[in-house]
């Protein structure tokens, strides 16, 4: 045996370089349907079509008239809405008009040479992408092209959430917020009723031939098939738990977009620009502190065209926010540590006269179906 005469592998940087010069590229992805498909993107798929089968086949069937009625049209309704607004924000290209009116997305990315160009978007012009682009594009390093109106990566989509396709985004995500929330409410009415009341649940015509409440009817009226009274609370168990989990996550993402009124990505740079303030206070320096002492605001060329507000203020020192958004900051800001050392190139828009300590390179978050894509240090 000879381990010990194997070539150790170089863990740390060459003397005199810190990064490589070229950063290797790929193809850039035209929507959230280009291969290979994450597989955040098959669960949420998954737990769709599995929550679709389990309502209308199982539970609310089992509902009094005229209830059944009314849970059929409002469940339904919120889950082919959100059905169609889920494809469509996944089939629209958020690229920006640059990119979607010059670039072939079947050839190669060029290579990204730093030596040339600190960032990668830098004077309004995407030295990737190869086009002049506004000041609100961001370079997703994910998609690997330029993103009009950059909110977030989504790894649920599988693509970017820009301008062009924010509204079918939130659309998806208000119905699909509705839809687990009825979803939830019936679970839990038929897991109470079936211990208070059972034969306000069996009465369908369907349920005359079964003998005992122990054995039910699942698929009706269509495909009846028999199970036990066992099985039928397990499976709404499973449903329920599943349904709030659902809730809290879609819930929370909607209520943060509803309060701020701003896109993701602002949000964390204006919490990153008042983190460096806050730490150039601690640092001592008695000039900075005065000019620094009040918090950012949110300036209205900051929020995006298509979520204005204009009695939206940002503070974090408000409650509300505090409780909102705390669990997803957190996420993102030890995120956004470990992806500096995975990657050290600008892909927000960049301005040389600027502070650069405050952009980073944008890693990519999903803390609650959604991933943020976060600036990150040179």
């Amino acid at each position: 045996m000879n381990c010990f005469n194997q070539r150790l592998r170089r863990t740390s940087p060459m003397h005199g370089s810190s990064r490589n010069e070229l950063v290797p590229s790929k193809p850039p992805r035209i929507n959230g349907w280009a291969w290979p498909p994450q597989a955040f993107q098959v669960v949420g798929w998954m737990v769709y079509s599995y929550l679709a089968i389990v309502s209308f086949g199982i539970y609310i069937p089992l509902l009094p008239l005229p209830w059944n009625h009314v849970l059929y049209a409002l469940t339904g309704v919120a889950f082919i809405i959100h059905f169609f607004a889920h494809i469509a924000t996944a089939t629209i290209d958020p690229a920006d008009v640059g990119v979607r009116a010059k670039r072939n997305y079947s050839s190669p990315m060029p290579l990204f040479d730093r030596t040339k160009q600190p960032h990668v978007i830098q004077d309004l012009h995407c030295y990737l992408c190869e086009v002049k682009v506004g000041p609100k594009v961001k370079h997703c390093g994910v998609c690997n092209k330029c993103v009009e109106g950059f909110d977030h990566h989504c790894k649920w989509l599988n693509t970017c959430v820009g301008g062009r396709n924010y509204w079918c985004f939130f659309v998806a995500l208000s119905s699909g917020t509705l839809g687990v929330f009825l979803l939830a409410v019936v679970i839990l009415f038929i897991f109470i009723q079936h211990y208070l009341d059972p034969n306000s649940l069996r009465t369908d015509p369907q349920f005359d031939s079964i003998l005992g409440n122990g054995t039910w009817l699942v698929f009706l009226p269509l495909a009846p098939m028999k199970t036990s009274s066992a099985a039928l609370l397990i499976l709404a168990f499973i449903t329920a738990m599943l349904s709030i989990t659902c809730l809290l996550l879609l819930g929370h993402l909607l209520g943060f977009h509803f309060y701020l009124c701003i896109s993701t990505f602002d949000y964390v740079k204006m919490r990153r620009q008042k983190e460096a303030i806050n730490q150039d206070n601690e640092a001592g320096n008695p000039h900075d502190a005065k000019i620094n002492n009040k918090a950012p605001e949110v300036r209205p060329e900051l929020m995006p065209f298509w979520f204005s507000c204009s009695t939206c203020k940002f503070d974090d020192k408000d409650p509300l926010t505090s409780r909102l958004s705390e669990s997803l900051c957190t996420e993102l800001e030890n995120f956004g540590k470990s992806s500096e050392k995975e990657t050290s190139f600008h892909y927000g828009t960049e301005n040389p006269t600027q502070n650069t300590s405050v952009h980073r390179v944008p890693g990519m978050q999903d803390p609650l179906g959604s991933s943020v894509m976060t600036p990150d240090d040179t």
